[in-house]
């Protein structure tokens, strides 16, 4: 199995468009050691056939930059067989507009919940139908591991998770069990693993043995503070309203990752403000010395 990081962003990518925090302005100005993100996707699959795991809105930079979605084997070709959905937000899906000149029906995957926002409060797939039309396929959040049959050596187990639901949905602050989920996906082959989950509000008991079973974990990396956009002046929410886990402090998800021994750790979704994104900064130093490591668009990891 093959995981390729098409972005590894949070919403907004790196820099943002209208931000002058340290971290963008720095890059701008070359005044820190870092590298330019877009918006967090991944793509999983066997060097053939891929899986497409979100479609952010910087796809089309995305998949120039990744000829091996693009075989060429005919005048319009590709080789994403499936498109994963693990939320309705507009930064994991808007990306699928740009894929409608596909000649069929784009192949999607994702639960009941956000089936209903992207028909409903945020209609992308009524939309799409206007265009190639969506194949919709249900994802189960009861444990049960689903197939795509376009890609037989991969099983695919989703994992519902504590996240708030995008604005647009009308259980914003009420979640439902499958607003969010993480993906297991495991080569039935050589039997690794990796587990993705680039939106995580909590670690909730049934998510460890996921986390502690993985050869491979992505997991999201948003914030270093649950307070980090308060001290931009950005914003008064803290990330924690937002369905994400700061990465320091009590209870934060370094202390989680520290604690596994198998896995090799990476940390994806990493928004603009967070200081990891400074190669040469405290926080990143902290991250080496704990084995913690952090995407970059283009990385690529072979299981």
């Amino acid at each position: 199995m093959r995981v390729h990081v098409l972005g590894s962003a949070a919403g907004g990518g790196f820099p943002q468009w209208n931000c002058n925090c340290r971290n963008c302005a720095g890059l701008r100005q070359g005044a820190i050691r870092a590298q330019a993100r877009t918006q967090s996707s991944i793509a999983v699959g066997d060097g053939e056939d891929w899986v497409l795991f979100n479609a952010s809105p910087d796809i089309r930079t995305q998949l120039g930059a990744f000829a091996d979605l693009q075989p060429g084997r005919a005048v319009r070709d590709t080789a994403i067989r499936a498109i994963v959905l693990i939320d309705a937000q507009i930064d994991h899906t808007t990306g699928l507009m740009m894929l409608r000149e596909h000649g069929h029906p784009l192949e999607v995957y994702c639960t009941s919940m956000v089936y209903q926002d992207l028909t409903g409060g945020y209609p992308l797939f009524r939309v799409l139908e206007h265009y190639c039309g969506v194949e919709w396929h249900a994802v189960p959040v009861d444990g049960e591991p689903f197939t795509i049959p376009e890609i037989t050596a991969l099983r695919f187990t989703a994992v519902p998770l504590r996240s708030e639901a995008p604005p647009y949905s009308p259980h914003r602050h009420a979640p439902h069990r499958g607003d969010t989920i993480g993906v297991r996906v495991e080569d039935i082959n050589t039997r690794k693993n990796l587990f993705y989950a680039p939106g995580l509000g909590s670690i909730e008991p049934h998510l460890r043995r996921y986390l502690e079973d993985a050869d491979l974990l992505l997991v999201d990396g948003t914030v270093w503070t649950n307070d980090e956009l308060a001290r931009h002046k950005i914003s008064q929410r803290r990330a924690s309203e937002m369905g994400h886990l700061p990465l320091s402090g009590e209870g934060g998800t370094l202390s989680v990752l520290e604690g596994l021994t198998r896995p090799r750790k990476i940390l994806i979704h990493i928004n603009n403000t967070n200081p990891i994104l400074d190669e040469e900064s405290t926080e990143r130093n902290l991250l080496n010395q704990k084995g913690i490591e952090v995407a970059y668009d283009g990385m690529e990891i072979r299981l």
